[in-house]
């Protein structure tokens, strides 16, 4: 296999590209300059050091020179409520919601879904971490939201989470809610607008 189809087979693995969107990328590529090429390849190579994953959340944030937390802006953020953690699927719903300006309180990245037919695929997700998390916040925590989307395998990952808190939730009473009307069926959290998500927050049950 030559390494241009080693390029393609690699951006073929990335979410939501297919083999004609991968062969684009890859013939791109071959079209930079060399000053272009190597800022790429200087952006793949440090992008590990400049971005971290916060130890609270495990969302992903970009660290700066004044920044030595490792923790993001958001749990950072004394003026949220700590008392309402919304759990969804990847980085990117957070940046929908955030986009919404209806949700002030705390955020926990999950990783991924359950699909309904690969029950193993929770060996892949932050449950552990989730799990840690809610202990850790007992004393204050009064809500959890499941914000996953709407579709068999976020139904399915909302069972899961369930099931994963179900000690606390019954121990400590804690409301475990999930987004209410709003967003229709088959739909993904990412691509939701503003004014959808608002609905969603605003009738969750």
């Amino acid at each position: 296999m030559s390494d241009l189809d080693k390029l393609i087979k690699h951006f073929e693995k990335f979410p939501g590209v297919g083999i004609r969107q991968a062969k684009r990328f890859a013939f791109h590529i071959l079209t930079l300059s060399n000053e272009e090429r190597n800022d790429f390849v200087h952006l793949v190579d440090n992008v590990h050091t400049s971005v971290r994953s916060c130890l609270q959340c495990q969302r992903f944030f970009t660290a700066t020179h004044n920044h030595n937390s490792h923790t993001c802006d958001i749990c950072n953020d004394e003026s949220r409520d700590k008392s309402k953690l919304l759990v969804v699927e990847k980085d990117n719903d957070i940046i929908a919601i955030e986009k919404s300006d209806v949700y002030n309180g705390l955020y926990f990245v999950l990783g991924g879904t359950v699909p309904l037919l690969n029950e193993a695929h929770t060996n892949k997700l932050r449950g552990g971490a989730l799990k840690v998390i809610v202990n850790d916040r007992m004393n204050i925590l009064k809500e959890i939201i499941l914000g996953f989307s709407v579709n068999p395998d976020g139904e399915n990952t909302a069972n899961y989470v369930e099931s994963l808190l179900k000690d606390n939730i019954e121990e400590n009473q804690l409301k475990i809610s999930l987004l209410g009307r709003g967003l229709s069926t088959g739909s993904e959290l990412e691509y939701a607008d503003p004014d959808t998500i608002k609905s969603a927050l605003s009738n969750r049950n």
